[in-house]
């Protein structure tokens, strides 16, 4: 089987380059066509060299793993957000339906308003607060018009390769004695390795199973918030022997609305993964544990 992975070079994108292995062959491209294969077009960017590269590969599956995630940029360039996380997919589902290929996409619990402290449910009402946010619903709504897709909901995305609010934390821990952090956020830090290994393991059952096609939630078990989140990652990173001046009890708790930020966030990401663990009988860890495996991983 041949199988076009956009966005290698990202977070989820390096960890589906080993997960999708064992499913067949595959292309993974970046955004820069000098560095892909035959310079191949993997900028989302680009509409018309995507349908391009789709068309010459005539591949079996295709796996999006790139998207526009400059959640506050977004605000100020909404046309650039919505070409790479809605339309691009849009070409991607009719490139993928030309050919008879698969499409796994990845979208957000952005794509919620953040109400209330119930998981949200594949099918609950949706109400982005923010550009980024209706991007990605556009985005799902673009490739659910096709029957074979999977699309995973995920949250707080993080790996040992790249940016994310661990590493931040640990940078800033090592540089301050005191920090301060947004409490009434929650949600569950879910690992890419975690994700990629789920989202193979899904393609080979839907790929068999075509009524399997739809919407999940994906994310790690359990709930934090971004405070609880950050003085678990300085204890632990201190227990792992790392060189920080930060203590978790110096970390304190403020609100949101005390740290303000060009786009809104949902307060409540927290995703219930009943279906997904049902469709594909998947079990999916605690966040903790992958995120001390991560914290391992990067030790210095």
């Amino acid at each position: 089987m041949k199988i076009l992975l956009l966005g290698r070079d990202g977070q989820l994108g390096w960890e589906l380059q080993r997960a999708l292995a064992p499913l067949g062959r595959v292309i993974g491209l970046g955004r820069s066509a000098q560095h892909n294969p035959d310079a191949l077009c993997g900028d989302l960017d680009d509409l018309e060299g995507l349908a391009r590269t789709v068309r010459t590969l005539h591949p079996q599956l295709i796996v999006n793993a790139a998207a526009y995630t400059a959640v506050d940029k977004a605000e100020a360039e909404p046309e650039k957000a919505f070409r790479i996380n809605a339309e691009a997919p849009g070409v991607l589902a009719e490139e993928a339906h030309r050919c008879g290929a698969w499409l796994q996409h990845y979208s957000s619990d952005y794509v919620f308003d953040g109400s209330g402290d119930r998981p949200w449910k594949e099918g609950d009402a949706t109400g982005p607060l923010n550009t980024y946010g209706s991007s990605k619903l556009a985005g799902e709504k673009a490739v659910s018009r096709y029957p074979r897709h999977v699309i995973f909901r995920t949250s707080w995305v993080y790996a040992a390769r790249g940016a994310h609010f661990a590493k931040t934390i640990l940078q800033l821990a090592a540089e301050r004695d005191h920090l301060q952090v947004v409490n009434d956020q929650f949600g569950a830090p879910t690992s890419a390795e975690m994700l990629a290994d789920v989202s193979a393991h899904a393609l080979r059952c839907a790929m068999q199973s075509p009524e399997l096609a739809g919407t999940y939630h994906c994310a790690a078990a359990g709930e934090t918030s971004w405070w609880a989140y950050a003085r678990w990652t300085i204890e632990t990173a201190s227990r792992l022997g790392w060189n920080v001046r930060a203590t978790p009890d110096t970390v304190t708790a403020i609100a949101t609305t005390d740290y303000p930020t060009p786009a809104r966030r949902p307060m409540n990401s927290r995703l219930n993964t009943d279906q997904l663990q049902s469709a594909f009988g998947v079990y999916l860890d605690d966040w903790r544990t992958g995120a001390e495996r991560m914290l391992r991983e990067i030790q210095p």
